[in-house]
């Protein structure tokens, strides 16, 4: 079977609904307006957040590749929730189970098997994937803080939102967070 050209039609579409919103909502600066300061405001956001994704959920949760005190680990997942990617066991899962059958069928991110749309975010909006398997990040379902904050997916990012509308109105929303979250998305 060639998955590489294969429809999919696992994909449920409701759940696209949320990260469409986050690509429309950014044409919203039509209205708001963008200024130097909330570019400049998405820039840091976006590097600060892209670093807690490659170096945090990436680099940390998901390779264990150095180790800090639990407090500090915390904090990490909380700035790495900001970027709306998920909750961090959830992430560290799926990344795990990615390592374990990289470039293989079961390897949603392989767009050798499943297209370049699909392996790049089409995935996320299958219902068999919400639910990777927990069982390979045990180190980290021990921290019952982590656990609650994986539950709680995407309040960090909504807090995070809330605080630019206090700082800037709604150009800060739009231009400062949203943007530099649409572009974590696809970077």
């Amino acid at each position: 079977v060639d998955h590489a050209h294969a429809p999919h039609n696992d994909i449920v579409f409701p759940a696209a609904v949320p990260f469409v919103l986050v690509h429309v909502v950014c044409l919203a600066a039509i209205w708001t307006g963008v200024t130097l300061e909330a570019l400049m405001v998405a820039g840091v956001l976006y590097l600060v957040r892209m670093w807690a994704i490659t170096g945090v959920y990436h680099r940390y949760f998901s390779h264990r590749s150095y180790k800090t005190s639990r407090t500090f680990q915390f904090l990490l997942a909380f700035l790495g929730q900001t970027s709306a990617q998920r909750g961090v066991i959830w992430w560290s899962a799926v990344h795990r189970h990615h390592h374990l059958h990289s470039d293989m069928p079961w390897d949603v991110h392989s767009p050798r098997h499943h297209g370049f749309w699909y392996s790049h975010m089409g995935w996320i909006f299958n219902p068999t994937n919400w639910k990777p398997d927990y069982g390979t990040v045990k180190d980290l379902t021990k921290y019952r803080e982590l656990v609650i904050l994986d539950r709680f997916t995407y309040t960090p990012a909504f807090m995070l939102g809330f605080a630019m509308w206090l700082w800037g109105g709604w150009t800060m929303l739009v231009v400062g967070f949203f943007w530099s979250t649409m572009v974590l998305y696809h970077c």
